[in-house]
């Protein structure tokens, strides 16, 4: 997952597609952020590496 986020930062930020593919791209992005079963996994992700964190 990471490593398609960061291909994904980086072809936005390495892009000469122009604007309109830009848009296109950060529209897909909310879309996929926003979606519930995404929040609920991001949840779930924080709370876990917060249990690890108070371990020590």
């Amino acid at each position: 997952m990471g490593f398609l986020l960061g291909a994904g930062v980086g072809y936005v930020l390495g892009s000469k597609a122009g604007r309109g593919r830009y848009d296109q791209i950060m529209r897909t992005y909310r879309r996929i952020a926003d979606h519930p079963a995404v929040q609920g996994a991001a949840g779930i992700a924080r709370a876990k590496v917060g249990e690890r964190l108070k371990r020590g």
